[in-house]
């Protein structure tokens, strides 16, 4: 019987799956459970050696791959704090994270480091390669070094003649205790560090588990960021946990390479977000629905049935054909692809989750899924709206249990604003409920914006530096056809003072549009600035009423 808790999940996993295969980067190394095992120890040996305490924090930043995961599970399996950094973020960004969350020990990819600089990260006392765990830096009165060159014959002491199931054994460590700080963002004055203690993702895997159609040996493909919680919860750490092999596609996760790896590797289950669906629906689907030869055999009975069955198995075959079900999540689905999904008999589902809860809050599987729903209440939590009449009256979702972050690490009156003193976690998203507890979101409260391969989008950090830019007075970011447009209402002052006629105003907003999107991470870049004629409509504490804008027509 596997305890329920987390550390035992992982340590338990790889007793009995020693000799199976784990990890693989894609078209790559291969990696056994007894291979990860190893690695993991000489991790272990090397914090214990460089007197690295429980609790501390140690950073990781690197594209998804099997050293990235080795890592992680290292990290969290000694009883430190991982710190997992988006690989996108720019360098300035990275150097804030590390000093903001206090981290210790960094493990970098190579060409992330390549764009780093040590001396805006103080703190640390070493820098590892997350390419072959080379030590790139170590602090200033450090023995890091020495210990790296010995740790092999460290690792040979500990472990004579190398390291077994039966020895391996990792410390007891509490599901209270801090197990992730995960930052919702880079930028300075956005950062929030949500603080996850081993019970969240304790809860999370345990709920998967017991729902969610995984078996040992099964494989599973893992493109989405391993930095979001989303992907390292239901790409790696839940089938992980019941001896999975995992494949990480260790390059740029581009709906082409995504469908060919589906198709090589033949995966089991499929989480991914609505991009991907919506792109193969409006590239592969849409124009062969759209021809009017397509269209008049659509209305012949027994015939459409027949079109409609053709076309769920080439978008079966897509995903690699031996799959249990498709999960979408991260965003909200394209109503008119989920419609479409739903006709074929697709094997989807839609979850919902948020980085504060690890991310789970309500799933159901595809054979359950109610339309228009992002599935039940998970057990591991309660829901509430906030209304009179939750079936029926629009409120703010609410919700408190096991999955819940403990907070925002330095930041109490953020965590104040989020988690009232009942325990409510204020999502922010507003909805209703059904008698199953079936969730049913009816909009976004909040500004936060999902990038195509769900990378989290915060719209005030863009607007902050266009606000800056020549002739602009303010703007709103929004979302249309999966792109960044920037609505600027422009300095009508400045530019008449000027003198600056309208075919001269959209040449500077173009090259607004090329300075700022220099300082920006490529999934957060602006693809048109759109000037729009008149100032946004405030709230009484004058902010702008960005719902109003978000369905704007260009």
């Amino acid at each position: 019987m596997i305890q329920e808790n987390f550390i035992k999940y992982i340590e338990t996993s790889l007793k009995e799956n020693w000799e199976i295969c784990a990890l693989t980067d894609y078209q790559g190394e291969n990696y056994k459970y007894s291979d990860v095992a190893r690695r993991i120890a000489k991790i272990h040996i090397m914090f214990e050696e460089c007197d690295v305490k429980k609790g501390d924090k140690i950073a990781l930043i690197g594209k998804n791959s099997a050293n990235w995961a080795i890592t992680y599970l290292a990290i969290i399996s000694y009883g430190a704090v991982v710190v997992p950094i988006l690989p996108d973020f720019l360098p300035n960004d990275v150097h804030h994270i590390v000093n903001h969350s206090d981290s210790i020990v960094l493990f970098s990819g190579d060409p992330i480091w390549e764009n780093l600089d040590e001396k805006s990260m103080p703190n640390l006392r070493a820098i590892f390669s997350l390419t072959d765990y080379k030590l790139l830096i170590e602090g200033k009165s450090e023995n890091i070094k020495n210990i790296y060159n010995k740790l092999d014959t460290f690792y040979e002491d500990l472990y004579p003649g190398g390291i077994t199931a039966e020895k391996l054994s990792f410390d007891e460590i509490s599901n209270e205790e801090v197990g992730v700080l995960n930052y919702t963002s880079g930028t300075t004055g956005f950062s929030k560090g949500v603080v996850l203690p081993l019970n969240s993702l304790a809860a999370n895997i345990r709920f998967a588990r017991r729902n969610l159609p995984l078996d040992p040996g099964d494989n599973v493909v893992s493109f989405l960021p391993l930095a979001h919680t989303y992907g390292c919860a239901f790409e790696f750490l839940w089938p992980f946990s019941i001896g999975c092999h995992i494949h990480f596609l260790t390059r740029t996760p581009s709906p082409k390479i995504i469908v060919q790896a589906f198709q090589e590797v033949k995966p089991t289950i499929v989480v991914t977000v609505p991009l991907i669906i919506e792109k193969i629906y409006k590239k592969q689907i849409l124009p062969a629905l759209d021809k009017k030869s397509m269209q008049f055999l659509l209305n012949v009975p027994l015939i459409d049935k027949a079109i409609y069955s053709k076309i769920k198995k080439k978008l079966t075959d897509v995903f690699g054909g031996n799959f249990k079900e498709v999960i979408i999540g991260g965003a909200a689905l394209n109503k008119d692809v989920e419609l479409f999904l739903n006709k074929i008999g697709f094997n989807f589902t839609i979850g919902y989750g948020m980085t504060e809860c690890g991310p789970l809050i309500s799933y159901a599987n595809w054979d359950k899924i109610k339309l228009g729903s992002a599935g039940s209440m998970v057990d591991t939590l309660e829901i509430k709206i906030d209304s009179s009449d939750p079936y029926n009256e629009v409120g703010e979702i609410m919700v408190r249990g096991e999955n819940l972050m403990y907070g925002y690490y330095k930041n109490v009156e953020a965590t104040e604003q989020a988690i009232d003193k009942d325990g409510w976690l204020h999502t922010g998203d507003l909805g209703v409920i059904d008698e199953e507890n079936f969730v049913f979101i009816k909009g976004r409260n909040k500004s936060l914006i999902l990038g195509s391969s769900g990378e989290n989008i915060y719209p005030e950090e863009i607007e902050a530096k266009l606000n800056n830019m020549p002739y602009i007075q303010e703007s709103v970011i929004i979302q249309k056809d999966n792109k960044l447009i920037a609505l600027v209402y422009p300095d009508l002052e400045a530019v008449d003072q000027k003198k600056i006629n309208e075919a001269r105003l959209t040449e500077i907003m173009e090259e607004n549009k090329k300075a700022v999107n220099l300082e920006l991470a490529k999934y957060m870049q602006i693809a048109k600035i759109k000037i729009y004629p008149e100032e946004f409509e405030k709230t009484p504490k004058r902010s702008i009423k960005r719902f109003l804008y978000s369905a704007t027509e260009l």
